[in-house]
C-alpha cells in the first residue's frame, strides 16, 4: 500500500534511537506523523522535524487513546529496556502497555498497519546459526525484558491470527547508529578505562543491526500488504565478529582495541555468583557481568534475514563499517562542548 499526505503516523518512543529516526524519515516523506512523548522528555528534536507532541506513555490509556487517534499508521519502538530488575516493572510496559495501545488502536477505526519493534533477544539463549523464523522463542527468558519482548509478541501475534488485526513484527538484533545513548556509551567508558574484555571467542558473530537498515524495515514493512501478519528477522546482512564490533567502536573514538578475553565457562560462574549476590542485596544497578550480558558478548548471533529479503525486498544498504563511523562520530559531537564546536566549524 502507498503511504500518502493523507496517512497519520503515530511513533511511539520516539525520542529514543529508532523512534526518532522513524520520525525523521516519515517527516522527510510528508508523512504527517505524531509522536507520543513523556511531558518531561526533550522533544525539541521531534518538532524541528515537524512531528505533533502528544503527551503522554504506555502506562496511561487515555493519553494512548488520544494519542491513537485518527491514525491510520502506528510505528511502536516503546519499551522499557535493560538487563536487570523486576519482571513486573517490564511487564507494566512491555506488555500491559502494548495490549493498552492495541485497545486504542482498534478502538480508533482508522488503523491501516502497525509495525511492532522486538528483538532477536526473544530466541533461545544459545549459540545461533543462521536462525530463521520457524524457530520458535523461548519463554525461558534470561531477564525481565527479554520474557516480557516474548509476551508482547504473542500478544500482538494473537490478535494478528484470530482478530485479524494488521500488524508485522520486526526482530532486530543489536541496534546502533547515531543517537544511541545506552549501550554504545557503556561500551566506550569501558574502553576509556582499559577495562573491556571479551567474553569468550572473539571470533564469534554479533547481530549487528544499524538503525538506517531498521528504518528501512520498518517502512518496507508499512507499505508491503503481504507483510500483514508476518515476522521478519532484520540486521545488517553482513555480521561482524565481536572483535570487529569492539575494535571498530576503539578505533574510531582513539581507543586502544582491547585484547583480554575471559572464558566464557568463567565468565557464566561470574555472571551468576554476581547476579545471587546482587539480588540478595537488592541492588537496582545491574551487576558488571551478567547473564544478558554474556548473551549479548559471549554467544555466536547469526540469524537468517532470507525471508526479510525475499517477501519485503529488504536490503541492507548501510554496512557495519560506515554505520559505526557514523555512531562514533554522532557521540563524539555530542561530547564536545557547544562552543568548542563553533570554533572547530569557523
Amino acid at each position: 500500500m502507498e503511504l500518502t499526505s493523507n496517512d497519520l503516523l503515530l511513533v511511539t518512543g520516539a525520542t529514543g534511537l529508532v523512534g526518532s529516526h522513524v520520525v525523521e524519515r516519515a517527516c522527510r516523506q510528508g508523512i504527517p506523523t505524531r509522536a507520543i512523548c513523556r511531558s518531561t522528555a526533550d522533544t525539541s528534536l521531534l518538532e524541528q522535524f515537524g512531528a505533533e507532541i502528544v503527551h503522554g506513555d504506555l502506562t496511561d490509556a487515555e493519553s494512548l487513546r488520544r494519542a491513537a487517534q485518527g491514525a491510520t499508521l502506528i510505528v511502536h519502538c516503546a519499551a522499557k529496556v535493560g538487563d536487570w530488575g523486576p519482571t513486573a516493572d517490564y511487564r507494566t510496559v512491555n506488555v500491559q502497555g502494548l495490549e493498552t495501545l492495541l485497545d486504542a488502536a482498534e478502538k480508533s477505526g482508522t488503523l491501516r498497519k502497525m509495525v511492532h519493534i522486538s528483538s532477536l533477544g526473544v530466541y533461545p539463549a544459545r549459540d545461533h546459526y543462521g536462525t530463521d523464523e520457524t524457530t520458535e522463542p523461548s519463554t525461558r527468558g534470561i531477564d525481565g525484558y527479554t520474557l516480557t519482548k516474548v509476551e508482547a509478541e504473542n500478544l500482538i501475534r494473537q490478535r494478528m491470527e484470530q482478530q485479524g488485526f494488521p500488524a508485522v513484527i520486526l526482530r532486530p538484533g543489536f541496534i546502533y547508529g547515531p543517537r544511541d545513548r545506552t549501550v554504545i556509551p557503556r561500551i566506550l567508558e569501558r574502553l576509556r578505562d582499559g577495562q573491556f574484555k571479551y567474553l569468550g571467542s572473539p571470533e564469534k558473530l554479533m547481530n549487528n543491526t544499524c538503525v538506517f537498515n531498521l528504518v528501512d524495515a520498518v517502512f518496507l514493512g508499512l507499505k508491503n500488504d503481504q507483510a500483514t501478519g508476518r515476522i521478519y528477522n532484520i540486521t545488517d546482512g553482513r555480521l561482524v565478529s565481536k572483535r570487529e564490533f569492539i575494535s571498530t567502536i576503539a578505533e574510531e573514538a582513539g581507543c586502544k582495541p582491547p585484547t583480554g578475553v575471559v572464558p566464557l565457562g568463567v565468565a557464566r560462574g561470574l555472571a551468576w555468583t554476581l547476579e545471587s549476590v546482587w539480588k540478595v542485596l537488592g541492588k537496582q544497578e545491574a551487576p558488571i557481568l551478567s547473564g544478558a550480558r554474556i548473551k549479548f558478548l559471549g554467544l555466536n548471533l547469526e540469524y537468517s534475514i532470507d525471508r526479510a529479503r525475499q517477501e519485503l525486498g529488504y536490503s541492507p544498504a548501510t554496512d557495519f563499517q560506515e554505520g559505526m563511523k557514523q555512531t562514533i562520530a554522532w557521540f563524539t559531537d555530542q561530547e564536545t562542548p557547544a562552543g568548542q564546536r563553533k570554533s572547530a566549524a569557523a
